[in-house]
């Protein structure tokens, strides 16, 4: 990797610091998974106890500091949180690839600890100064474990266990501020000292937990570090940009930032003026927010299947835009009673429960959306810079927040009511996901093949771990339904180009598709012979790029539920490119809507959803040993049907 150089750029000796070692067993993963886990919990939890306490008493105690009264006090304390994450998240990323994780997670809480204490002192003492720089030290000290958290996730859980890690930490870290928040208000009441005292003792637990994170290896123990802002700034904005899914999941993930941290501002003024709560509505509000946005985490974790699953994105965005706008409506009439409702009032009339239900959905939407790009963002980025994408990642989102905040002070000086900030949410969602599904269509197309394996069918995999994660491979398949394609595309995270008859590209519908999709055209010698050297020599640069190939060789649908003979097209494409043959068997799909049983598809009855259809994965074929003769034989063993006689 080239180092990066700058003004005031450092360099360390790898022994200065050691490189750490690989977690091997899976007692260390799960260990060291929960170790970290409580630590990020932790973490959030002090930092909004710690937040909530110095607002409530800035607000009820009528603070004022530096000539600011007690509102702009609060906007300021929020913004010496956020501030941290655009100036330091660029070393951070660059700290967490150049030195082994554990030990910089170790050093950030001993950091904590000191911070509460220090925090803990201008509570005890009533110093604004020590209090707010405090605060600004807890958002620095989020700003280095980010890279450090999320860059630590692909290093202590197997691959098809990540999508459930990140539900989790996002679960934690909502709950966390849930609690934390409620344990700020209910301390701000209580004497100083013990505020103080139960900051300091979560920092400690913090620290515990952190020296039980097993000892992982640097990414990258040659890296620079340079300790300028701009340059590296710009450099991190660059490493994304270097895959386009993840500089577009970064995109997506501070799009949510954003739309998260407008309606958490507008939220008490909502309850307040619209929806007549009082304070302890408020809370409530905030409350079905961060718990839904932890169902929504989980409940993406259980529709992923162990995977990497964008296709949930689509579903997410939807969600975001439906509930903003429902959100928008329901709060548009002004309350009669302005802050007067308690809970039980609040939630005895018909508002209070669409209200309540809106901000839960709009909150589940939000896990279901962020989680699939989050773990996008760990899964495809490359290992000796994944930090530094995570701190691209943190940037971005501090200024999408800037920007949003800045956003609603621009419509609320034109005179645009709260309500109607929502609906303008919403609308301009609509925008933002039309964009990044036309720029991305991944997203789109593994929506569909979710849908196809999931809701229309009810896909089953036996041997999935036998796809490589990584390397070029050529996958070999039966042949029984218009969809079968679709169905394979959603038993891997990877993207597989399939090879399929010209044709299908030239569908004034489906054509779009198959191109957003990179399907390679093929015929036959006697049809079209261009088509076929052009196909082969795609094939061929597919495989040298590292991807994943997929191939029918039976060459047509199945006609009576049997198999095929298979044409000889994978002797040459392994004699051309020796990689590993993976045999596929799809079981169930025959007599289906999609297969030519009976009178064909779109002129028989659709039947009953979720059809059991089964994948079962081979053992991979060795390229010295191919043979068609082979490859059949092996697919066939994957099937219930016996090997058809031959004419």
């Amino acid at each position: 990797m080239s180092a990066t150089r700058g003004t005031g750029e450092s360099r360390v000796t790898r022994e200065s610091f050691g490189q750490g070692r690989s977690v091997t067993s899976d007692a260390e993963r799960r260990g060291g998974f929960g170790a970290l886990f409580t630590t990020q919990f932790l973490g959030a939890f002090n930092d909004n106890l710690f937040k909530t306490t110095l607002t409530v008493t800035i607000t009820f105690s009528a603070v004022s500091f530096a000539g600011l009264d007690p509102t702009a006090l609060v906007a300021l304390a929020g913004a010496l949180l956020i501030l941290p994450f655009a100036l330091f998240s660029a070393l951070g990323g660059q700290l967490a690839d150049r030195y082994p994780k554990q030990r910089l997670i170790v050093l950030t809480k001993l950091g904590e600890c000191v911070i509460m204490l220090v925090g803990g002192a201008g509570l005890v003492l009533g110093s604004m100064t020590l209090c707010l720089m405090s605060l600004f030290l807890l958002g620095t000290q989020a700003a280095f474990f980010g890279p450090l958290k999320y860059g630590a996730l692909p290093e202590l859980l197997p691959q098809e266990k990540l999508v459930k890690g990140n539900a989790y930490i996002e679960m934690g870290t909502f709950l966390a501020i849930l609690l934390g928040t409620i344990a700020g208000g209910v301390l701000a009441s209580r004497p100083r000292l013990e505020v103080a005292s139960v900051g300091v003792a979560v920092a400690a637990a913090g620290l515990f937990a952190a020296r039980r994170v097993p000892a992982l290896p640097a990414a990258d123990p040659t890296l620079r570090v340079s300790f300028g802002w701009l340059r590296p700034n710009w450099e991190l904005v660059g490493i994304a940009r270097q895959n386009r899914a993840v500089l577009h999941s970064i995109l997506g993930i501070s799009w949510f930032w954003l739309l998260g941290a407008v309606v958490l501002s507008v939220l008490p003024q909502l309850v307040r003026v619209h929806w007549g709560g009082g304070p302890g509505v408020v809370t409530f509000a905030l409350g079905a927010f961060s718990v839904g946005v932890g169902l929504g985490a989980v409940l993406c974790e259980k529709l992923s299947f162990e995977q990497i699953e964008l296709g949930l994105v689509p579903f997410g965005a939807l969600g975001l835009t439906v509930f903003l706008a429902l959100l928008g409506v329901v709060s548009a009439p002004l309350a009669a009673h302005a802050g007067s409702l308690g809970i039980a009032d609040f939630l005895g009339r018909s508002r209070g429960l669409w209200a309540t239900a809106a901000v839960l959905l709009l909150a589940v939407s939000g896990g279901v959306f962020t989680v699939p790009l989050y773990t996008l963002l760990q899964g495809r980025s490359d290992p000796g810079t994944r930090a530094r994408v995570v701190a691209a990642n943190n940037v971005l989102n501090a200024v999408f927040m800037v920007v949003g905040s800045a956003a609603l002070a621009l419509l609320s000086s034109l005179g645009v009511t709260t309500p109607q900030v929502l609906l303008v949410l919403a609308v301009v969602n609509v925008g933002v996901a039309v964009y990044t599904y036309s720029v991305v269509p991944e997203f789109m197309f593994r929506l569909i093949c979710w849908v196809l394996a999931h809701v229309v069918y009810k896909l089953e995999i036996s041997g999935r771990e036998r796809i490589p994660k990584t390397g070029a491979a050529v996958l070999v398949c039966n042949h029984v339904t218009f969809v079968d394609w679709l169905i394979l595309a959603a038993s891997t995270q990877r993207p597989i180009r399939f090879v399929m008859h010209h044709e299908f590209l030239a569908l004034p519908l489906t054509g779009r598709l198959f191109r957003d999709a990179k399907v390679i055209p093929i015929a036959s010698a006697k049809e079209n012979p261009e088509v076929l050297e052009a196909a082969f020599g795609s094939i061929r640069e597919a495989l040298r790029e590292g991807e994943l190939v997929c191939i029918f060789p039976e060459g047509r649908l199945t006609r009576d539920g049997k198999l095929s003979p298979f044409r000889r097209g994978i002797e040459r494409i392994v004699e051309s490119d020796p990689v590993p043959v993976i045999p596929l068997g799809l079981n169930g799909l025959w007599g289906s809507w999609f297969s030519r049983y009976g009178k064909g598809p779109l002129r028989r009855r659709l039947g009953h959803l979720r059809q059991p259809v089964s994948l079962k994965v081979g053992a991979p074929l060795a390229a010295a040993s191919i043979s068609v003769e082979a490859v059949e034989r092996a697919v066939v063993a994957l099937l219930p049907a016996p090997l058809p006689e031959s004419s």
